[in-house]
């Protein structure tokens, strides 16, 4: 397949994904269009996730800490004038910033530079340990995060939280970053930097004798991560119209590894996927935390947990299967889905002729 072919391919691809937004604006309910901005929010955090922890190989966990710095971002510098004294009624807003108002977009991009600065900061000292201890220092971080937005009463509101933040309801926000992001990821994979990332993942004393910087590379792949996760936690506030440190909490790090774990460590299509059949699967199956009633009779089972018990069942059933996750390491292409059809239609074909005979 020429160049030409799959740029034109991608490019129709991109306009189905724009036609399907414009529609979705238009026809669907405010749930469902909730649900779909999740999805793609969530695709931005596993993406991030993803390219620290499967393309890169190091084991972190301080996710949800860079998220809540964009979230807290976000929802400090967007929220009204004439509303702060409302949102931080219990002791006033900071007279550095009280009288600051940014757009959402500046505000979304300096949560995106604040959460890749900490991610600079922590990186320093925390990227020269390895597995478990890099784990519990980058969760270690998150914790650290959350509990000092929890007692910086005159910036962050403290455990109130900050609400009345100016929410955004259209999805081509959402979709529109995800898009961007993930086309930065397969030019970033693909580059001599992403080579360089992948090789440390496979083994650092070889990528170290072939001239590759480790901790630079180490430092340039967190702080790209960290950034990610503060646009997609500016996203999360802006949906939902209100940031909290009750939000941040460290088991929203497991989420995003989940999604990649099932999606698959080092595969920027199986992030994608995984994203969107987590979260709406974790939708779909909301019923099951309500009671039910078989004719007349309550069912005992349906009650508030269930959900989650269901889900983990399901989830243990894919990883028993697919131990690599959905796609492995490997990446939806043009030739492949090509391939595909084409195999397809000789099975087909052969199928037609043995009934013929």
């Amino acid at each position: 397949m020429t160049k030409k072919k799959k740029m034109m391919l991608t490019l129709g691809a991109i306009i189905v994904l724009g036609i399907f937004v414009a529609l979705g604006n238009i026809f669907f309910d405010s749930y469902l269009k909730r649900i779909l901005n999740l999805c793609a929010i969530y695709t931005i955090l596993g993406l991030s996730m993803n390219l620290i922890n499967g393309f890169t190989g190091l084991f972190s966990l301080g996710q949800a800490g860079f998220m809540a710095i964009g979230a807290y971002c976000v929802g400090i510098f967007t929220v009204p004038l004439a509303e702060r004294e409302m949102v931080y009624y219990l002791e006033p807003m900071h007279p550095a910033i009280a009288n600051i108002q940014l757009p959402f977009v500046v505000a979304l991009l300096l949560g995106g530079l604040v959460a890749a600065f900490f991610a600079f900061l922590i990186g320093a000292p925390v990227l020269r340990l390895k597995g478990d201890y890099l784990a519990i220092a980058t969760l270690g971080f998150s914790e650290i995060i959350r509990i000092v937005f929890t007692n910086l009463q005159t910036i962050t509101n403290g455990a109130l939280g900050i609400k009345n933040i100016p929410t955004i309801t259209s999805m081509w926000w959402t979709f529109g970053i995800m898009l961007l992001f993930i086309i930065f990821m397969f030019l970033l994979i693909r580059s001599s930097y992403g080579r360089a990332f992948k090789s440390i993942r496979e083994d650092e004393v070889a990528a170290e004798a072939m001239g590759i910087s480790l901790f630079k590379h180490k430092m340039l792949s967190f702080i790209i991560s960290g950034f990610m996760a503060g646009i997609g936690g500016g996203l999360f506030a802006a949906l939902l119209g209100t940031v909290d440190p009750k939000q941040f909490y460290f088991t929203l790090t497991y989420n995003f590894l989940l999604i990649i774990v099932l999606g698959g460590m080092g595969s920027i299509s199986g992030t994608v996927i995984s994203a969107f059949l987590v979260t709406a699967g974790l939708e779909w199956l909301r019923f099951l935390d309500e009671p039910a009633t078989l004719f007349g009779v309550s069912i005992p089972l349906f009650r508030p947990g269930l959900r989650m018990v269901v889900f983990s069942v399901i989830l243990m059933l894919v990883v028993l299967y697919y131990r690599k996750g959905i796609m492995g390491q490997n990446e939806f292409t043009w030739e492949g889905i090509a391939s595909f059809f084409k195999n397809l239609k000789t099975k087909f074909n052969k199928k037609k002729q043995k009934e013929g005979c």
